[in-house]
């Protein structure tokens, strides 16, 4: 057990990390293990969710996540399921925003402090 104050908080730190890593890690062979019992558009892209959010909190490497959805492709494309089309999203279009007349400002007066003089060389 350790004794240091940071050590103690480092293994507090550690200890609350493996509870999040074990979620993510859970959460990532339930959709794969869904999508092997039934491939379907929908199984694969909560799959590809899911590794996409390991890789993001660190879980596995991205090259990895790489790997494994190539093989959700090649099980899906071999069980004959067709992958849904990627559409773009449009960006929605704003009414065309009227100009902005500059707003004037009010004059500023001057301060009357008088500047320094140069130094002389």
């Amino acid at each position: 057990m350790p004794i240091i104050k940071s050590a103690k908080k480092r293994v507090r730190v550690a200890r609350k990390a493996a509870v999040r890593n074990s979620k993510v890690k859970r959460s990532l062979k339930v959709s794969l293990k869904s999508f092997n019992k039934k491939p379907a558009t929908g199984a694969q892209s909560e799959a590809h969710s899911n590794i996409d959010k390991a890789v993001k909190k660190g879980i596995i490497h991205k090259n990895k996540a790489a790997r494994m959805k190539k093989q959700l492709a090649a099980q899906a494309k071999a069980a004959g399921v067709k992958p849904a089309k990627a559409t773009k999203a449009k960006p929605a279009t704003k009414p065309a925003a009227k100009k902005a007349t500059p707003v004037k400002k009010a004059p500023t007066k001057k301060s009357t402090a008088t500047k320094k003089p140069a130094a002389k060389k």
